[in-house]
C-alpha cells in the first residue's frame, strides 16, 4: 500500500543510568529500505549483541516471504501464480493475508492488499515524472479489489484469478515485523526495547523506570520539524503516515503515495496520520486507511479498534488537529493547542 516514511522520529536521550549494571545498547542496520533501529535495555551487553543480531536474522526471514523487491520472496511466487493456480501460503503468509483481510473489512475497501498492479503504476509515474492517463488508471484499477482474491484458510491457499494481479504489503509488513522482533525479545527476557522499522515503531516496558518512551511527531510536509510536545508511550505501537518524501505533482495538486483502492489515485489531502494501538500490524494499516478515509469515518475506526488518532493538517498556513478523545493520555506534557475533537 505505501513505503512507510520517516514521519516519526524517535527521541532517545542520553538517560543516566538508575542502575549501573542496566543500560540502553542501539543497534541500526539497513532492512527492508530503511534503517531499522533497535534499542535493548538489559544488564547484559553481550546477551543484548547476541540477541540484537538474532533480531535482525529474524527480520530478513520475515522479509523473504512479504517483499515484493525480492524476486524469490513468497510474496513475488504468489504474484508470479496469478490467473494460473491457488498456492500454498507458509503460516505466516497465512496470518498476515488473515489480519490484511480483516483490515481491507474493517476499512470498507480503504486498506487492500491487492493495491500492487496501481503501487507499481504509480511509483513509475513518480520516477518518470509523467501523470498516467485516466484510462490507464481504469484499467489498473480493474486488477484490484481484495474480495476478488480466493483465500482458503483451511487448505492455507490464496488464487489470485487475475493474470497481473499483485499482492502488497507495503501498508502492514514493517509493522508486522517490528512487533515479531518485539514479541521474541520478550520471549528471551528482555521487557524493555524499541524496535522503529523505518517508521513503524513497536516497543514494550518504559526503559530504565521512565515513563514511557518518547516519541516525536513530525509536522506536515517537513523531514525535521516536529510538533512542540512528545508522545510518552510503552507496551504499544506508534506510526504516522504523510506524503512528504513520495508524491506527484499535476497542476498544482499533489497527489500522494498512498493510494485510495477506490478511485485508483493517490489521496490529495495534505495531512500527517498518527496512530498509536496495540501492536505494529494494527497500527500499520491504520494508519493507511486513515489517511484515506473522511476524517469522522477514520475517527471511528480507530476507536473501533481501541487506537488512538491525531490527524495534522496545514490550511492557510495554519496547523489544524483533529484527534480522537483518547489521544491526548499520550502527550508527554500540555500547553499545545488540540483543536477539535
Amino acid at each position: 500500500m505505501k513505503a512507510f516514511i520517516y514521519t516519526i522520529t524517535l527521541l532517545v536521550f542520553s538517560t543516566p543510568l538508575l542502575q549501573a549494571q542496566t543500560a540502553k545498547f542501539s543497534y541500526s542496520e539497513m532492512k527492508m529500505g530503511s534503517p531499522f533501529n533497535l534499542i535493548i535495555v538489559s544488564t547484559d551487553s553481550v546477551k543484548a549483541k547476541h540477541l540484537a543480531q538474532k533480531s535482525y536474522e529474524l527480520v530478513d526471514s520475515l522479509n523473504h516471504i512479504f517483499s515484493n523487491y525480492d524476486s524469490s520472496s513468497e510474496l513475488s511466487k504468489i504474484n508470479a501464480s496469478a490467473g494460473f493456480l491457488p498456492y500454498k501460503m507458509s503460516t505466516a503468509m497465512l496470518d498476515l493475508v488473515q489480519k490484511s483481510e480483516d483490515a481491507y473489512i474493517q476499512s470498507k475497501g480503504a486498506y487492500d492488499i491487492s493495491i500492487g498492479p496501481l503501487s507499481a503504476l504509480w511509483r513509475n509515474a513518480r520516477k518518470s515524472k509523467l501523470f498516467p492517463e485516466a484510462s490507464t488508471v481504469i484499467a489498473t484499477k480493474k486488477l484490484v479489489g481484495l474480495n476478488q482474491v480466493k483465500i482458503n484458510k483451511q487448505l492455507g491457499t490464496i488464487f489470485l484469478p487475475s493474470a497481473g494481479m499483485q499482492l502488497d504489503f507495503g501498508g502492514i509488513a514493517k509493522g508486522y515485523i517490528a512487533q515479531w522482533v518485539i514479541d521474541y525479545l520478550k520471549a528471551n527476557g528482555i521487557q524493555q526495547a524499541l524496535a522503529d522499522a523505518g517508521g513503524d515503531i513497536v516497543m514494550s516496558g518504559a526503559p530504565l523506570n521512565q515513563k514511557g518512551w518518547l516519541i516525536g511527531v513530525n509536522l506536515p510536509e517537513t523531514t525535521d520539524d516536529l510538533l512542540s510536545k512528545k508522545l510518552a508511550v510503552s507496551n504499544c505501537s506508534v506510526a504516522t503516515s504523510g506524503d512528504v518524501y513520495q508524491y506527484i505533482e499535476k497542476k498544482g495538486v499533489k497527489y500522494s503515495h498512498i493510494i485510495n483502492p477506490m478511485t485508483g489515485y493517490g489521496v490529495t489531502n495534505l495531512r500527517n496520520v498518527t496512530i498509536i494501538a496495540k501492536t505494529g500490524a494494527s497500527t500499520d494499516w491504520l494508519a493507511t486507511a486513515c489517511s484515506i478515509l473522511p476524517i469522522q469515518e477514520a475517527k471511528q475506526l480507530a476507536l473501533s479498534h481501541h487506537a488512538a488518532l491525531l490527524i495534522t493538517t496545514i490550511k492557510n498556513g495554519k496547523l489544524v488537529f483533529e484527534s480522537t478523545a483518547n489521544f491526548k493520555n499520550y502527550w508527554q506534557t500540555t500547553g499545545i493547542n488540540q483543536g477539535k475533537k
